[in-house]
């Protein structure tokens, strides 16, 4: 779920087709620069209600979605 509504934010806010975007997938391989993460983490931030610490630590799509996940169950133990 969180997986797939991830691809779907990609997909919309930087034109990366949804099958190009795999778990193992790195943000350097999909050719996501410094700009458009930032870009990502401010719509990330908005469609789970999180908020993100330290983007620059997340290397890969599996990394952002462990953090998120993560971070909502936070919100729902809290």
């Amino acid at each position: 779920m969180i997986f797939e509504k991830l691809q779907g934010i990609i997909e919309e806010n930087l034109s990366i087709e949804r099958d190009e975007i795999k778990l193992e997938s790195t943000f350097e391989s999909l050719g996501i620069d410094s700009l458009d993460t930032f870009q990502l983490v401010i719509e990330i931030e908005e469609q789970f209600g999180i908020e993100i610490e330290s983007p620059e630590n997340m290397k890969s799509i599996q990394d952002v979605v462990n953090y998120i996940e993560e971070k909502t169950n936070e919100k729902v133990n809290s």
